[in-house]
């Protein structure tokens, strides 16, 4: 099977050292792995691909790009991504928005400690416990469609009047398609705690079919 691997946007990100972090796990599990630095890959089709993995912040995808990226999600092809280089990429297109099922839209307080929580049985956390970080906590918007397996609570403060509660990590189906997000993943250091580890890399297998 092949894997795309799409990087770039806000450097802020540090896409290239967050993704080069996977391409092993990726190839010693069978992937033969296209990596590509521009959104031009998104201009022909991608139906060769079982998996695209985007980090690429912000950014403007034309309509041509999604629709074929819209396309080979929809015909079977796994999508699947972390933090901003999913869930903060592309929010001018409100198709690209409804089939990744959620979008960023703040982290009150920047770098804070906050529980991440794990809700489902789900493949991508099947085994793991809750556990602590000091990152971006992300508040977003997202579809009553998805299955959330992770979440985390805000604490009640001014303006909020009492605890509020988000997905942090989900899964979808878009067609054929399956989708994976995580909303951790600011730093590669987030990335290599262990339990978002484990997840991150079983939604990459998820999102290509092969949990």
């Amino acid at each position: 099977m092949k894997a795309l691997v799409v990087r770039g946007g806000w450097d802020g990100h540090s896409p290239v050292e967050a993704t080069d972090a996977f391409l092993p796990f990726l190839r010693s599990s069978g992937f033969a792995v296209d990596v590509s630095d521009t959104l031009e890959v998104y201009d022909s089709s991608l139906s060769d691909y079982g998996l695209v993995l985007q980090c690429w912040s912000d950014g403007e995808l034309t309509d041509e790009q999604f629709g074929h990226l819209e396309a080979a999600v929809r015909a079977g092809t796994g999508l699947a991504g972390w933090h901003g280089g999913l869930v903060d990429a592309f929010r001018h297109s409100r198709g690209y928005v409804r089939m990744v099922g959620g979008q960023f839209v703040a982290h009150p307080g920047d770098f804070v400690e906050h529980r991440v929580e794990i809700v489902s049985t789900h493949p991508v956390v099947a085994g793991l416990s809750g556990f602590t970080v000091r990152t971006e906590q992300y508040w977003v918007l997202t579809d009553g469609l998805n299955d959330v397996h992770a979440t985390t609570t805000f604490a009640p403060e001014d303006p909020w009047h009492a605890p509020l509660t988000v997905p942090a990590v989900w899964t979808r189906r878009w067609g054929a398609g399956r989708v994976f997000a995580c909303t951790l993943g600011h730093f590669p250091a987030d990335l290599a705690v262990p339990q978002v580890r484990t997840v991150v890399e079983r939604g990459l297998l998820w999102a290509a079919g092969r949990a």
